[in-house]
């Protein structure tokens, strides 16, 4: 069981950004991702649909044989991820959690930002975060609408999505935010435009580094690490993508082999 492989999924190609940090860190883990790019962008749906949508998507990564699944998308892990872990018991789901709390832990002024789609914001995971750790911090809640297309169209750095960007990014420094968490995973995929448009004032935090760290402890609790081996990353997406070499170079992510998986009636099969 050791051997088989963990399945990743996102809306998009976004989620990458977390698989990269695991192969990072767990060279030796067999990796099967998925990006439901017929679908995207989640965070405009309803947390029904995606709901749906991640149910059929972990149901197809289980045939797959996968041994944890993790929800690389924080739209899906708001919708989803407590009703997932309740339908699969025996099976280990890590899900994207806001990284508030170590915002809060590091800010100096108090104020914290958040950048993420409005369905993170609209879920119950972000709201038990923000209660749980951001007492007495001020929280700049910032949806992205539009953000997770132009990262997907490959415009990563053009004037249009700098523009997006300075429009939101601006007036939440001009507040005296010191401390900005990523909560979608196609944003660390512009972080260096983020960057520069907050200046160095401004830590941005890339949840996926602890999304990784997160993903050994629990194979390790479970004796499911995989101890040697080449490990590997399979990539499957819903629609063809032509921005998928770029990112996958850009996140130094060599794919042994990439497919097409098809929705039929709500159902997914992986190749």
């Amino acid at each position: 069981m050791a051997r088989a492989p963990i399945g990743i999924f996102d809306s998009g190609i976004g989620g990458l950004t977390v698989a990269a940090a695991i192969r990072q860190a767990l060279p030796a883990e067999r990796l099967l991702y998925f990006g439901d790019t017929a679908h995207i962008p989640y965070g405009d749906r309803s947390l029904r649909e995606v709901r749906a949508f991640s149910a059929a998507i972990v149901r197809a990564l289980l045939a797959k044989g996968c041994k944890m699944i993790v929800i690389a998308c924080n739209t899906a892990s708001a919708a989803a991820l407590k009703e997932l872990r309740e339908a699969y018991p025996i099976h280990p789901f890590i899900g994207m959690e806001p990284a508030v709390k170590p915002a809060v832990e590091r800010s100096r002024s108090g104020v914290v930002g958040v950048i993420a789609t409005r369905a993170t914001f609209q879920g119950e995971l972000f709201a038990s975060v923000v209660e749980r750790y951001a007492q007495g911090t001020t929280v700049l809640e910032q949806p992205c609408p539009g953000l997770v297309q132009a990262i997907e169209a490959g415009e990563l750095d053009t004037p249009g999505t700098e523009g997006m960007l300075r429009a939101w990014l601006e007036p939440m420094v001009g507040r005296g935010m010191d401390e900005l968490v990523l909560a979608c995973t196609h944003y660390p995929l512009v972080r260096p435009l983020i960057e520069r448009i907050c200046g160095a004032g401004v830590e941005v935090i890339d949840p996926a580094p602890a999304v990784a760290r997160q993903v050994r402890r629990v194979l390790e609790e479970k004796g499911l690490l995989a101890a040697e081996g080449t490990g590997g990353l399979t990539v499957h997406t819903s629609a063809p993508h032509q921005g998928l070499p770029q990112v996958l170079g850009m996140l130094d992510l060599q794919a042994d082999a990439i497919g097409l998986a098809t929705w039929n009636n709500g159902a997914l099969t992986l190749p």
